[in-house]
């Protein structure tokens, strides 16, 4: 609604200043923009001219018969992925899967993908899917599936071939940093079923839950894992670990409701548009569900966009400290408008800032505590943050990086967490975290150590 009433706002407003300068006499002002706006039009016109032409010599000329309907889709699609990373076009079949994905259920292998001038990247595999078994990594790239190569494929092509039928299976090749030959990884499809939450008790009373994707799920799962740890442990929460890692995002209000499920009043993000007339604040809107007892939460690499707006509004008000590594950086929104034809464009509309005026875009969330995964410094490949990417936004209009000093509320213990692990630290095994997860072993001692300070402070 708002985007058609925008467009229709501005053919009245350049309609009545010709009728105005035909009436009146333009000034010399007004006769520059006249003289501009007539050449702007022309201009515009040569070009669906041009396009016009083009279109007619590939359907007249091409070596094998083209669809009418491909050409447009394809002509779509390239306008809007020439904008930046997160724009885009997504017909019939594309809009209905986006549609059940954020619902949290649909089929295919389990991967978050972006692309970069015409290469499939992997932002995060989803928790307990086919990918995440199959230890498919953030920053991997998928240059085939089944042995076709994805070179010139657009974002849309690849994600419908890695979509398919359950117990069908799918074969994608790899290019990881660090590794010379390619990864060849058999995938069975499934239909998945994203379980957003997974919570657990740890040692000292210490809760600990993980947030996999910002689905229509997340704030309840939130909410109902806090409950059952809460009623697990004889009515005793001294403290939260909150994972966000790895988490590429997904629903600004799941955002915004997560983070009022931990701060109890204040700002929790704006936005700002094109036109300040379309610029939104939200502000928090629930209680503190842990009633003021200490979190942590983690981040790194793959946490993007509404998993940053949390860290963000979190860190800001002093409600969490962050401890990780930097987060991906997208500070920008992007709005699904449905089109005729049943299909959508996912246009970026927007940037958002967190409560103190930072954009994180292309800069991303620094953690107040920063703890490695490995003890080998992970080189950057490329495509592993926004700042990464072609035609990316830049960030503007915030109060810059430094906007909230350092903070003075860090238990002391905080300056004791080594920064990676010993060199003898076991290698990652998901199916033994608290031994073999650094962050989450440095994230552990640093809850427990806030929540002795606090009770140490009541007493």
């Amino acid at each position: 609604m708002n985007f058609r009433a925008r467009h229709w706002r501005y053919g009245l407003l350049i309609g009545t200043a010709f009728v105005a300068g035909a009436a009146v006499g333009p000034s010399l002002g007004s006769l520059g923009s006249a003289f501009a706006q007539d050449s702007s039009r022309t201009d515009m016109y040569q070009m669906l001219k041009v396009f016009g032409d083009v279109m007619q010599r590939v359907r007249a000329e091409y070596v094998d018969p083209v669809n009418d309907k491909d050409l447009i889709e394809n002509a779509i699609n390239g306008m809007l992925t020439g904008l930046d990373p997160h724009s885009s076009y997504m017909n019939a079949k594309a809009f209905r899967d986006m549609q059940i994905q954020t619902k949290g259920e649909f089929g295919g292998l389990g991967i978050e993908v972006n692309e970069d001038k015409g290469i499939i990247k992997v932002v995060s595999p989803i928790d307990d899917t086919p990918a995440a078994r199959a230890g498919i990594k953030p920053g991997d790239i998928i240059t085939a599936l089944d042995g076709k190569t994805l070179i010139g494929a657009t974002l849309n092509d690849a994600v419908d071939k890695m979509r398919g039928p359950p117990n069908s299976k799918i074969m994608l090749t790899l290019k990881r940093q660090n590794i010379d030959k390619p990864i060849e990884v058999s995938l069975t499809r499934e239909i998945i079923h994203i379980q957003v939450v997974k919570s657990r008790m740890e040692p000292h009373d210490i809760g600990y839950v993980r947030l996999s994707q910002f689905t229509e799920q997340a704030d309840a799962g939130i909410k109902q894992a806090v409950k059952n740890l809460r009623a697990q442990n004889g009515g005793k929460l001294r403290g939260l670990i909150l994972d966000l890692r790895n988490n590429p995002g997904g629903l600004l209000d799941q955002a915004v409701s997560v983070s009022s499920d931990f701060i109890d009043q204040g700002e929790i993000v704006s936005t700002r548009a094109r036109h300040p007339e379309d610029s939104q604040r939200w502000d928090a809107k629930g209680d503190d569900i842990l009633r003021g007892a200490p979190l942590v939460v983690l981040i790194n690499g793959g946490s993007a966009s509404a998993s940053e707006i949390v860290s963000g509004a979190l860190q800001d008000h002093h409600r969490a400290v962050l401890l990780g590594t930097r987060s991906f950086g997208k500070g920008s929104v992007q709005t699904v408008i449905p089109l005729p034809g049943d299909g959508a464009m996912r246009l970026t509309t927007a940037r958002y800032y967190t409560p103190s005026g930072r954009s994180i875009q292309a800069l991303g969330i620094t953690p107040d505590v920063p703890v490695q995964e490995t003890a080998e410094a992970r080189p950057n490949f490329g495509g592993e943050r926004e700042s990464d990417y072609n035609k990316i936004l830049s960030n503007q209009g915030g109060t810059g990086p430094q906007a909230v000093p350092p903070r003075n509320d860090l238990p002391p213990i905080a300056k004791q967490i080594p920064d990676k692990p010993g060199a003898n630290f076991p290698k990652f095994d998901p199916a033994k975290p608290d031994d073999t997860d650094f962050q989450l072993q440095e994230a552990m001692f640093l809850a427990q150590a806030m929540a002795a300070q606090k009770s140490a402070s009541a007493n």
